[in-house]
């Protein structure tokens, strides 16, 4: 890799991780082993060219990448990873669910029930996570 691809694939990686944290991490990882250059085209481009460009904020790429996701109808496991995305760069659980909704106008009611399906399964998941975290961490007491 010269340079050049080096700083594109350092800016997509730190970019990646601004907006997805762990869980873009791991798709990218899950995909070294098969397809190592997709894997790395996935952060040079989405990430380094496009997510980094001026413009648009993190909160309206992540909004317009839900609606893309939500009407395209097939791509739950994309859907779910940017669904976490847009919570992780403040877009709320109410704006996401107005989104996939507003879906249902261009993609159909299946593409906008299919994200509404994604979107309560992240949002449970995150809730699981958040208590089971506080009830490892002594948060919830017994009052007495």
């Amino acid at each position: 890799m010269n340079s050049a691809e080096n700083e594109r694939f350092q800016r997509g990686l730190a970019k990646l991780k601004e907006i997805d944290g762990e869980a873009g991490e791991r798709v990218v990882a899950s995909l070294a082993d098969i397809a190592p250059d997709f894997a790395r085209y996935l952060i040079e481009f989405p990430f380094g060219d496009v997510y980094s460009r001026p413009g648009l904020d993190l909160r309206a790429r992540e909004i317009a990448v839900v609606a893309a996701l939500t009407a395209l109808g097939n791509a739950e496991p994309q859907l779910k990873v940017h669904l976490r995305a847009a919570l992780n760069v403040g877009v709320s659980r109410q704006e996401i669910v107005e989104v996939i909704m507003q879906m249902a106008v261009y993609a159909g009611f299946p593409a906008a029930i299919n994200g509404l399906m994604a979107a309560k399964a992240v949002f449970t998941g995150l809730d699981d996570l958040t208590a089971a975290q506080s009830m490892s961490s002594g948060q919830l007491g017994v009052a007495g």
